[in-house]
C-alpha cells in the first residue's frame, strides 16, 4: 500500500495502521503518537507541507536534530585534510565523490563558498575536486584504476561543483563543470544509461542515477544539457523496474530488486521531470516496506547510501510520505552516530557515512537546489 500524496491528510488511525501493516517491527511508541498528532492537524497541511517546501518540514526537527547536525559537522571539518580532500580509509583515501559529498553535507547547512561557518571547508573541498579534472573531463584521483567504480566519484563531484557553481559562479568551477558534463553525456551508453568508467558499452542502475543527479544539477546551474540524455536515461530506469516495484541492477539480467538501488532510481525519475505515474507509484509502495526503525533497516547492505536516496525520494513525494518517513530516518541516524559526532562505515570511511547522514538531517533545510520540488 503507497501512503497517498493527496490534498486531505491521511488520518492518525490510518497512518498508525499502515505503518503497523508494513513495518510491523517499529516499537516507538512515543514516534506513533508523534505522527498522530502532526496528522491529525488541519486536512489542508498536507498540500501545506508540498507547497511550501522546506518551511513547514523545519516542524520535524527537534533539539536532538540540532545538536546531531552540529555534533557532525564539526567533527567532518576536523576530518578535512591540508590539500582539501577527506577520506581515512585507503581504498577510498582522497576520492573526490567523497569530497564531494562531503562538501554537499556543508551547503546543507547554510555555508556557502567562502563565507558561513564552513565557507573555508567548502573552499578547500572545491579547489580539491578542480584540481583533480583531467583535460577530457574526468574527475579523478591519481591513482583511479585502484578504485572501484571511478564514474561514482566523478558524478558526485560533478553534482557538487554543480551546486556550488548555483551559489557562487566562479570561472574555473564553470570550466571544469562543462568539461564534466560533457563526458557524462559522451558515455552514456545505447541502452541510455552509464558504468562504471566513462566508456559507453556497459550500464547499471546505480552509476546511471548518480550521473543522472549530476546532469539535473548542471541543469539548473544553466549548463547546457541535451533533453534526449535525459529521456534515454529516463526510459533506462523505467524499463529496470520489476514487477514488485523495485528495481534490478542492469537492465538485460533478471536480478531480485533492492531498497538501495530502488530508492536512488526513484530520486533520478523525480529530479528527471517524471513526477507521478504507475512507475512513481510502483516504487514507492516497495520502497515503504523498508521504513526506517528496527534491525532490518539498519541491517540494509549499503545503508548509507539507500537512506541518502531514500530521503530524497520522500521529500520529492512530499505530504504523508514525507511525513510519515523523516522523523523515523531521523531518530534511527541520531541513535546510529556515535560519541564523537561521526557515522561508521568501514568500507568506505566514516567521512561518507557522516556526509550521507548530515545531507539526509539537513534535508529540512531546503539549502541545496537538486532538493527543490
Amino acid at each position: 500500500m503507497v501512503l497517498p500524496q493527496s490534498t486531505h491528510a491521511l488520518s492518525s488511525r490510518a497512518i498508525v495502521a499502515a505503518l503497523t501493516e508494513r513495518h510491523s517491527s517499529i516499537r516507538d511508541a512515543f514516534m506513533l503518537a508523534l505522527l498522530v498528532l502532526l496528522l491529525a492537524a488541519d486536512p489542508a497541511s498536507a498540500q501545506t507541507d508540498a507547497q511550501s517546501g522546506s518551511r513547514d518540514s523545519r516542524e520535524l526537527f527537534t533539539p536532538g536534530t540540532e545538536a546531531s547536525i552540529t555534533a557532525g559537522l564539526a567533527w567532518l571539518a576536523s576530518e578535512q585534510q591540508e590539500n582539501g580532500s577527506f577520506g581515512t580509509v585507503t581504498r577510498y583515501r582522497s576520492n573526490p565523490g567523497v569530497v564531494g559529498l562531503c562538501g554537499l553535507a556543508f551547503l546543507a547547512s547554510g555555508s556557502t563558498p567562502g563565507r558561513g561557518t564552513y565557507g573555508e571547508n567548502l573552499d578547500q573541498a572545491i579547489d580539491f575536486i578542480v584540481g583533480c579534472a583531467r583535460p577530457s573531463g574526468y574527475i579523478v584521483e591519481e591513482d583511479w584504476k585502484y578504485y572501484h567504480g571511478p564514474m561514482y566519484g566523478h558524478g558526485f563531484a560533478t553534482l557538487f561543483l554543480a551546486e556550488v557553481y548555483g551559489m557562487d559562479p566562479r570561472e574555473n568551477v564553470r570550466d571544469v563543470l562543462e568539461r564534466a558534463v560533457r563526458l557524462i553525456i559522451a558515455s552514456q551508453n545505447e541502452q541510455g544509461g552509464w558504468r562504471y568508467t566513462p566508456e559507453s558499452r556497459e550500464a547499471d542502475i546505480s552509476v546511471t542515477v548518480c550521473q543522472a543527479m549530476a546532469l539535473r544539477a548542471a541543469r539548473n546551474a544553466g549548463i547546457a544539457v541535451p533533453k534526449e540524455t535525459i529521456d534515454r536515461c529516463v526510459e533506462y530506469i523505467e524499463q529496470s523496474q520489476n514487477a514488485d516495484g523495485g528495481f534490478r541492477y542492469r537492465l538485460l539480467e533478471a536480478a531480485e530488486s533492492k531498497f538501495p538501488r530502488s530508492a536512488a532510481a526513484l530520486v533520478a525519475l523525480y529530479t528527471s521531470g517524471v513526477l507521478e505515474g504507475p512507475v512513481i507509484e510502483r516504487g514507492l509502495d516497495y520502497m515503504f516496506g523498508f521504513v526506517p526503525g528496527d534491525a532490518q533497516s539498519r541491517n540494509q547492505e549499503y545503508y548509507f547510501y539507500g537512506q541518502y536516496y531514500a530521503a530524497q525520494a520522500v521529500w520529492h513525494a512530499g505530504g504523508d510520505q514525507w511525513r510519515v518517513w523523516y522523523p523515523q530516518v531521523r531518530d534511527e541516524l541520531i541513535d546510529l552516530q556515535l560519541r564523537e559526532g561521526r557515522w561508521s562505515d568501514p568500507w568506505i570511511g566514516d567521512e561518507y557515512a557522516t556526509a550521507m547522514a548530515l545531507i539526509v538531517l539537513q534535508i529540512p533545510n531546503g539549502y541545496l537546489p537538486i532538493f527543490e520540488r
